[in-house]
């Protein structure tokens, strides 16, 4: 916190005195790698945002009601940010996992998570944009997703443009999804 103190003196007094944010200064700071907290992007095709995707989409398949499993089709957009501090309590908004899909039948879910505790841990923060698609598969058969084909009948073909934050402690094996919100 000092240090971002002394920066922001620094600047005003930069700016102070000569009416502009020298060139060089400025430069390297929006140049600089090292953003403590600030999300990056990353590549949506690396297996760590895959492995993301693959446990939002289990998570929407286990919060909502319809008889065929989602998969995720194409990750427009991923950011990772951490290591960061995680907590969660069963008094905060956090716990409730936010998600509006339709159903087949036209009604809402809304799933909320049963274990809820408190901890605090370092871990990766993948914020994911994506499309997830109904397969052929139905939840009853269990199958993997990775053995499921998009549906092909038109009057069951059914796409979601899904925001989803997943929470991943790599050392515990352990991955949390807070947000997911599809539509």
């Amino acid at each position: 916190m000092r240090r971002a103190r002394e920066l922001l003196a620094f600047c005003c007094l930069v700016l102070s005195t000569t009416g502009r944010p020298s060139r060089d200064f400025c430069a390297q700071t929006l140049n600089s790698d090292v953003k403590p907290g600030f999300p990056k992007t990353i590549n949506p095709n690396d297996s760590a945002v895959l492995k993301a995707a693959r446990h939002s989409v289990e998570r929407f398949n286990n919060c909502t009601n319809d008889i065929f499993l989602f998969k995720e089709s194409h990750i427009s957009r991923a950011l990772v940010q951490g290591p960061s501090l995680l907590m969660e309590s069963s008094g905060q908004e956090g716990n409730v996992l936010d998600t509006e899909p339709q159903s087949h039948l036209g009604t809402k879910n809304w799933c909320h998570e049963q274990d809820q505790h408190e901890w605090i841990v370092k871990g990766l923060k993948y914020m994911l944009d994506m499309e997830i698609g109904r397969t052929s598969c139905k939840k009853t058969q269990h199958p993997s997703l990775d053995n499921c084909d998009f549906q092909t009948n038109h009057t069951l073909q059914r796409t979601f443009s899904c925001y989803s934050e997943v929470w991943v402690i790599p050392w515990l094996q352990r991955f949390e999804v807070p947000v997911l919100h599809c539509q």
